[in-house]
């Protein structure tokens, strides 16, 4: 059973945010119609060519989907879409900002045309204010939000490893969506809504806004150490290893002097009687774990955090986290076939009795083009002449 069998999506998307809210829809069971500009298509799909040619953002965020090229700007386009949009239970777009406005394409416009259709626009900073015709990209939406100001080590303010703002954003989308779904089912009508990278990033940092706002300080930026817990964050091994390890509690601390370090007075020293005191006494603290970790390895240093139930994990290389045994073992790998051949995929983290995901091809530039316009009603001698004029 595929929970959004029957649902229609229409998008017109564009490097992550969308493209990825709209795979989370693909999975389910919806049918997801993605518009691209003949030839080149969604620009993510030039991004890289590391996956046997293909972007590597472009195969995580776009299987499942069809693939219509369609030059919006030329007029037999709107027909098309009129007749898609006639049929279609959702619409979504990240185009620029008053993009979709000037091809006719307004949440107005749409609303009042198609009065059940969910419309849904997502975009860097929102329909309003002073930077609403910004351009938005990860990194600029990470900076602007103070996310990059709390990331990093002292000397160095950082950006998160992967695109952050797209994927918060993405996701609200997404839950957005199956609300609006829930809602029609009771109003018989659709709706609009409005997502911003900024402000899903925004709410995001709402434990440094907290922290900030009435602690008077911002979080230090402390590497891959804790702001406000110690011991909490990585330690070397005598084999060249990395171990992070975190402490919550002071019934932790007093097993982690006792069972790990083989100092138990430490539980009850002044510096180190509390996790505040710890975190004011942080430099003293980790000088003494280290000097302590020298002398085992990784394995040995793991084996006592086990046996006095410590939190710890280890640093693995990306390499190692896709040969991870608890993928393995939780069977989270998938096939899915691609234009270059089948990918290794992860299934969605989420896990629900009798629901296997779609997990549908990637699709290539206009692979569905023909098709889909034919069940539109179109006949074979208006698409050779659409494809002739690069209207498809």
């Amino acid at each position: 059973m595929l929970p959004l069998k029957g649902i229609t999506v229409i998008t017109l998307e564009q490097a992550v945010a969308a493209p990825f809210a709209t795979r989370q829809l693909a999975d389910l069971g919806a049918r997801i119609i993605k518009i691209e500009r003949p030839e080149v298509g969604d620009f993510a799909r030039a991004y890289d060519t590391t996956v046997r040619g293909m972007s590597s953002h472009f195969v995580w965020a776009n299987r499942g989907k069809e693939s219509l090229t369609l030059d919006l700007k030329q007029p037999p386009a709107k027909d098309v879409l009129d007749r898609l949009l006639a049929k279609a239970d959702i619409f979504v777009q990240n185009l620029a900002p008053g993009a979709c406005d000037r091809l006719g394409l307004g949440t107005q416009e749409l609303r009042s045309r198609y009065p059940r259709l969910i419309v849904c626009n997502l975009s860097g900073y929102g329909s309003s204010g002073p930077y609403r015709d910004k351009k938005a990209y990860d990194l600029l939406i990470q900076s602007e939000a103070a996310l990059v100001s709390v990331t990093g080590t002292p000397e160095t303010p950082s950006k998160v490893g992967i695109s952050i703002a797209d994927i918060a954003a993405a996701m609200y989308l997404y839950s957005g969506v199956l609300t609006a779904l829930l809602l029609r089912k009771e109003s018989g009508q659709g709706t609009a809504m409005e997502i911003s990278l900024f402000e899903a990033l925004s709410e995001w940092m709402g434990y440094a806004a907290y922290y900030t706002g009435y602690g008077g300080s911002p979080p230090p930026r402390t590497g891959a150490k804790h702001a406000a817990i110690a011991p909490y964050g990585p330690f070397n091994s005598s084999d060249g290893k990395v171990v992070y390890l975190a402490v919550q509690n002071e019934r932790e601390w007093s097993s982690f002097c006792e069972k790990v370090l083989d100092r138990p007075e430490l539980a009850v020293e002044a510096r180190f009687g509390s996790n505040s005191q710890r975190v004011q006494n942080r430099v003293p603290l980790e000088e003494i774990i280290q000097k302590i970790f020298e002398h085992f390895t990784a394995e040995e240093i793991v084996i006592r955090l086990e046996r006095a139930q410590i939190a710890y994990g280890r640093l693995n290389s990306v390499e190692e986290f896709l040969d991870h045994p608890q993928l393995q073992a939780r069977g989270r790998w998938r096939e899915v076939a691609s234009p270059v051949g089948p990918l290794r995929a992860l299934i969605p983290p989420l896990t629900m009795e009798g629901v296997e995901p779609a997990m549908g091809e990637i699709p290539a530039l206009g692979q569905h083009t023909d098709a889909i316009l034919k069940g539109l009603g179109f006949d074979a001698d208006t698409i050779t002449t659409w494809r002739k004029k690069k209207v498809i």
